[in-house]
């Protein structure tokens, strides 16, 4: 996914209610998630070792709503919703920044009066939902109270700050959908609502259908290893 395509230039009031509730949310723990370190790591044996479980675990506290809202299967298919889209969009935790360095000066918009603080080609794709363009480092940072836009390079420094980038779109941004993947999943609208927020007609309405049916099949694998049915409307 271009970031780009799936988030709002501005941050929303979600967004920004967000930010006080991250800042007092209760530190989330391994035994309180519905994957475990072992899962994890069947779900992403050649991983980056960039993207630590640890990491994962501290960025729940960011959003305590993630993966914790609703029936034990609703919970283990909004994680596996998640780690299924992200494992798509990085080949499986193999890339923690974007590949084709050719686009790194395109993602800074001079029109934002923050403008591009931390320099013309520095806020290219990073971390697991590939975050991008100097608009949305300013929302995430707003919203996680970090400072992003000057320091977009913390998201591919700090493994807990990847991961709470990728959670802060996840629960706060409909992209190009209709409502946040995390409000899709909590409320059974199933996975393909997931894929249409994240790349939208991209992949949807019968666009790119390679590109979602892997993302579909991901899902299915992920929910298997959790022991939890997937549900129903898994595509878009």
């Amino acid at each position: 996914m271009k970031i780009s395509r799936a988030l709002s230039m501005l941050a929303s009031a979600a967004v920004l209610g967000t930010l006080s509730m991250a800042g007092q949310a209760a530190p989330a723990s391994a035994a309180s998630f519905v994957v475990s370190e072992a899962q994890f790591n069947q779900m992403f044996p050649e991983r980056n070792a960039f993207y630590t479980y640890a990491g994962l675990i501290d960025a729940l506290g960011a959003y305590p709503q993630f993966a914790n809202t609703g029936s034990d299967t609703i919970r283990k298919r909004e994680a596996a919703a998640f780690l299924a889209n992200v494992s798509h969009e990085t080949g499986g935790l193999k890339y923690v920044v974007e590949q084709n360095t050719a686009n790194y000066p395109h993602y800074c918009d001079p029109s934002q009066p923050f403008g591009c603080p931390a320099g013309q080609a520095a806020y290219y794709g990073r971390g697991p939902i590939q975050l991008s363009w100097n608009y949305n480092y300013k929302a995430a940072g707003d919203a996680l109270g970090i400072d992003l836009l000057n320091d977009p390079f913390k998201v591919e420094k700090d493994p807990a700050v990847a991961w709470k980038t990728g959670l802060w779109f996840w629960n706060t941004q409909s992209g190009a959908g209709s409502m946040p993947p995390h409000d899709a999943m909590v409320n059974d609208k199933g996975f393909g609502e997931t894929i249409r927020s994240i790349n939208g007609a991209l992949e949807c309405n019968g666009n790119n259908p390679d590109q979602r049916d892997a993302r579909i099949n991901l899902y299915k694998q992920f929910t298997a290893t959790l022991g939890a049915d997937p549900g129903g409307n898994l595509s878009c």
